[in-house]
C-alpha cells in the first residue's frame, strides 16, 4: 500500500488530499483481502472437503457470474437512480451474510453443490451491484486527472491483498478449515461496510434522473462501448481474454490440489505468486504508460500472458504424472520433482499477474477517463456483465475439457484463447491509444 504507482513520491500528497478516497481505498483493500481467502477456500471445499470434480468447480464459479450475464446490461441503469455508497455498502452487509452462511452450512456438512451454486448466484448479484457503483463512484471521489493514479492505488493494494492473502489462506485453511477461512471474509466485507458508512457523500453524488426510456438507456451504453473506435477493440479482446482466465481458474486448483498434491498451502503459494507479480507490474503500470503509450502498454502486457499460462500448462510434466492424487502437504515433504512442477507453476503465475498488473490501472483508467460521467455506470455494467458471462462459458467448459480430456489439455485451451486476445488487440487502433491526449476534461464529463 505504499508504493507509489509511478515510482514518484511527489505525487503522494495528491490523492492523500482527497480523504473520502482514502477511506474508500481503505475499505477496498481490507475487501481484496478476504476475497483472495475465499477463492482459494472455495476450492479447497469443492475440490477436496466435498470431493468434487473440475466440472463442480467450474459450476460453482460460472455461477458466481451468470448473475452479470443475466442482469448487467440493466444494473448501470439501475445503479444511476441510487446513491453509489448506499449501494456498495448494501452489497458489502450482503456478502457478508452469504458468506456466513457458507460457513454455518460447510461446519455443518449440510452444504451440497446445488446449494452453493444457489449462494453463490445470490452472491454475484450483489457483486453486480458493487461493482457498477464502484466505477462510477471513483471519479466522484477524484479529479479525472488523477484516475489513472487512483486506479494503480486500488489495484496495488489488490495486488498486495493477492499475494499475502492467498499465501495466508492456504495456511488458515490448514489451520481452521476451509469454513473457518470463509468466516474471515465475511468479516472483512462487514468491516468494509462499516468503513464505507463513515464515509460522507461527495458533493454532487444526485441520484441521475431522466425521462429516456429505459431500453433507450440500455441501448446508449451499448452503442458507447462498442461504438467507440478504442474502447470496441478493447471490449473485444477483453471478452475473449475472460474465456481463456475462467479455463485457468477452474482448472488450476485440481493441477495443484490434486494432479500434483500440494495441498492447501500449495496453491495459496503459487497463487501469491500471481500476487507478487501483480505488485511489481501496477508498480510500472503508470510509467510505462507514460512512456510507451496506453494501447502499447497493454498490448505488451497481453501478449506476455500466454506464455504465462504455457508454462503452468508445462508443471505437470515437470512432475512426471507419478504424484497425481497425492496430498504432500507442506513443501517440506515435497519430492524434488514437485519442487520443479511447482517452480514452472510458480512463475507461470508470477509473470501473469505482472502482466496483468501493468494492464489493470491503465485500462480502468482509461475507461474512465475517455467516458462522460453520465454514461460511466452503464459503460462499466455492459462491459462487465459480457466479461463475466464469459466466465459463465469459460468455467464450466475448463471443467468439461478437464473432463474429458486431461487438466493439460485445459490450461492449454486457456493459452489458446489469451493468445487469440492479445492479437485482437495488436491489430486493432487500440494500439495507438493514450489517455493523456484523449481524456475528456472534468468541464466536458459533465457535459449532459
Amino acid at each position: 500500500m505504499g508504493i507509489s504507482a509511478t515510482g514518484d513520491s511527489a505525487t503522494e500528497p495528491k490523492l492523500r488530499r482527497y480523504p473520502a478516497f482514502v477511506r474508500f481505498w481503505l475499505a477496498s483493500t481490507v475487501s481484496d483481502f478476504g476475497t483472495y481467502i475465499t477463492t482459494l477456500a472455495l476450492s479447497f471445499l469443492i475440490l477436496v472437503s466435498m470431493n468434487g470434480t473440475p466440472l463442480d468447480q467450474g459450476l460453482v464459479n460460472a455461477a458466481r457470474w451468470t448473475p452479470y450475464l443475466l442482469f448487467g446490461l440493466v444494473a448501470g441503469v439501475w445503479i444511476d437512480r441510487l446513491p453509489r455508497r448506499t449501494v456498495l455498502i448494501g452489497g458489502d452487509v450482503g456478502r457478508g451474510l452469504i458468506l456466513a452462511g457458507v460457513c454455518v452450512t460447510a461446519a455443518t456438512g449440510t452444504i451440497s453443490v446445488t446449494a452453493l451454486v444457489i449462494l453463490m448466484f445470490a452472491f454475484g448479484t450483489l457483486a453486480l451491484t458493487s461493482d457498477a457503483a464502484y466505477q462510477s463512484f471513483l471519479p466522484q471521489l477524484v479529479p479525472r486527472s488523477l484516475l489513472t493514479k487512483a486506479n494503480a492505488r486500488l489495484q496495488q493494494s489488490d495486488t498486495v491483498a493477492q499475494t499475502t492473502g492467498s499465501a495466508v489462506a492456504g495456511g488458515l485453511v490448514a489451520l481452521v478449515s476451509a469454513p473457518g477461512a470463509l468466516l474471515v471474509d465475511a468479516v472483512s466485507y462487514f468491516f468494509s461496510a462499516g468503513v464505507l458508512l463513515s464515509l460522507k457523500g461527495p458533493s454532487g453524488q444526485a441520484p441521475v434522473r431522466s425521462k429516456q426510456r429505459f431500453h433507450r438507456k440500455v441501448a446508449e451504453g451499448l452503442r458507447w462501448v462498442y461504438g467507440h473506435s478504442h474502447l470496441a477493440p478493447l471490449a473485444w479482446s477483453t471478452h475473449i481474454w475472460f474465456i481463456g482466465s475462467a479455463i485457468l481458474g477452474a482448472v488450476l486448483p485440481t493441477v495443484i490440489l490434486n494432479d500434483l498434491g500440494l495441498g492447501s498451502l500449495g496453491l495459496g503459494l503459487v497463487m501469491g505468486c500471481s500476487g507478487i507479480g501483480a505488485v511489481v507490474g501496477t508498480t510500472l503500470s503508470t510509467r510505462l504508460g507514460h512512456r510507451w503509450g496506453t494501447g502499447t502498454a497493454m498490448v505488451a502486457a497481453r501478449l506476455a500472458q500466454p506464455f504465462a499460462v504455457a508454462l503452468v500448462a508445462v508443471a505437470p510434466l515437470a512432475a512426471g504424472g507419478q504424484h497425481a492424487g497425492d496430498t504432500y502437504g507442506a513443501p517440506l515433504y515435497w519430492p524434488g520433482e514437485l519442487w520443479a512442477a511447482f517452480a514452472l507453476a510458480g512463475l507461470g503465475q508470477l509473470l501473469f499477474g505482472m502482466a496483468m498488473g501493468v494492464e489493470g490501472p491503465l485500462e480502468m483508467g482509461y475507461q474512465q477517463a475517455v467516458t462522460p460521467d453520465r454514461l460511466i455506470a452503464r459503460m462499466s455494467a455492459t462491459r462487465r456483465s459480457i466479461n463475466r458471462g464469459m466466465i459463465v462459458i469459460g468455467a464450466p467448459l475448463g471443467g468439461v475439457i478437464a473432463t474429458v480430456a486431461g487438466t493439460e489439455a485445459a490450461l492449454w485451451a486457456a493459452t489458446v484463447f489469451l493468445l487469440l486476445a492479445s492479437l485482437v488487440l495488436l491489430f486493432s487502433r487500440f494500439r495507438g491509444a493514450r489517455i493523456e491526449v484523449q481524456q475528456l476534461s472534468d468541464e466536458e464529463a459533465l457535459i449532459p
